[in-house]
């Protein structure tokens, strides 16, 4: 190289250790070298955007580990010795720390190379999750950074909660971080905290079937099956007319009365007729609700065995074959139907 160009190149990598005699000549080069320096930054950023477009390339064809040393050369160009701040090159760290993180293998946790991908990951959606101002790529770094310290990974939960707190404070009515905070306190044994974090959970978002269904779980899960109850009737109420509602509430009837064999006759009799009352609701709502006639029949049938009068006892089984008969012809017509699309030619 040679010309300006050649001298550009050099002064941007700091050879200015030529010596000068003439002070205007020194006037001239102190000149050239301001001017130059403000230009340096400029062709770092060109440099770093030629890298990042090859690393988004590689990175589109899993070719992770050559993403990485792309990346690594996007950020270099970007800043030097310092942290990117570039609103296009910062996208960098996050690349940069998932090509990392698709490197990683849980198999082979304890090898200092494989541990090493993890690290650098971590460091990596931090960086991001501090500089990337994309409010979706920092709540997508924060994700995959308690990813990190999931139990396929670090199986660090202590490290995962700080940041999903964070997660909480920056969108307060989203669930669903909630629900992962929910999970690593029930994991650890808090069910206190657990139960209170999928409370807050339901009062930022009640109109949320979900925020029902994760509580309803927490309680079952727990053996406090009238809380369980009490979320799933929540969530009807919230849901008057989705027979998806009615038919889950009616499916835990019926597993708590057919499974526990703890409970009292009277009380199972009662359990199943409040599950038959909210299958038959739900098959009001939608009369060819397969699953649900499948669970009519079922619980019929779990009915008839705590029946002591024998006339009434064949009677629900007679019944809860006509449900089993009209679920398996739902059955056999859905399978039969034929796929939407096929057969179609061009």
């Amino acid at each position: 190289m040679s010309g300006p160009l050649y001298v550009f190149d050099k002064l941007c990598k700091g050879d200015t250790m030529r010596k000068f005699s003439s002070p205007a000549v020194v006037l001239a080069l102190v000149v050239s070298v301001s001017a130059a320096t403000a230009g340096c930054s400029q062709i770092g950023r060109l440099k770093g955007m030629m890298a990042f477009k090859d690393a988004n390339t590689l990175y589109r064809q899993q070719d992770y580990r050559g993403a990485t040393a792309k990346y690594e050369e996007a950020i270099a160009g970007c800043a030097a010795g310092a942290d990117c701040t570039d609103p296009t090159l910062v996208a960098s760290y996050f690349y940069l720390a998932n090509s990392y993180d698709n490197l990683y293998r849980p198999a082979k946790r304890g090898e200092a190379g494989n541990d090493e991908m993890l690290t650098k990951a971590i460091d990596n959606y931090k960086k991001s999750a501090a500089l990337d101002g994309n409010p979706a790529t920092k709540t997508l770094a924060l994700q995959y950074l308690v990813n990190a310290f999931g139990p396929d990974k670090l199986n660090d939960p202590a490290q995962s909660e700080p940041i999903l707190q964070q997660m909480i404070q920056m969108d307060p009515k989203d669930p669903a971080n909630y629900f992962v905070l929910a999970g690593i306190y029930e994991q650890n044994g808090d069910y206190e905290m657990a139960e209170a974090t999928l409370l807050k959970a339901r009062d930022a978002k009640p109109s949320d079937s979900n925020v029902y269904m994760q509580l309803a779980g927490f309680y079952n899960r727990q053996g406090e099956f009238a809380k369980t109850i009490e979320a799933l009737q929540q969530r009807a109420s919230n849901e008057p007319n989705n027979p998806e509602a009615f038919y889950t509430m009616a499916t835990y009837y019926w597993d708590k009365a057919y499974r526990d064999f703890r409970l009292p006759e009277a009380e199972k009799i009662k359990y199943v007729q409040s599950g038959v009352d909210a299958v038959d609701k739900a098959i009001s709502l939608k009369g060819d609700y397969m699953e649900a006639l499948v669970y009519k029949n079922l619980l019929l049938r779990l009915q008839a065995n705590l029946e002591k009068n024998p006339a009434r006892q064949q009677a629900l089984l007679k019944e809860a074959d006509t449900f089993r008969n009209r679920a398996e012809e739902l059955r056999k017509a859905k399978a039969a139907a034929p796929v939407a699309g096929a057969g179609r030619s061009e």
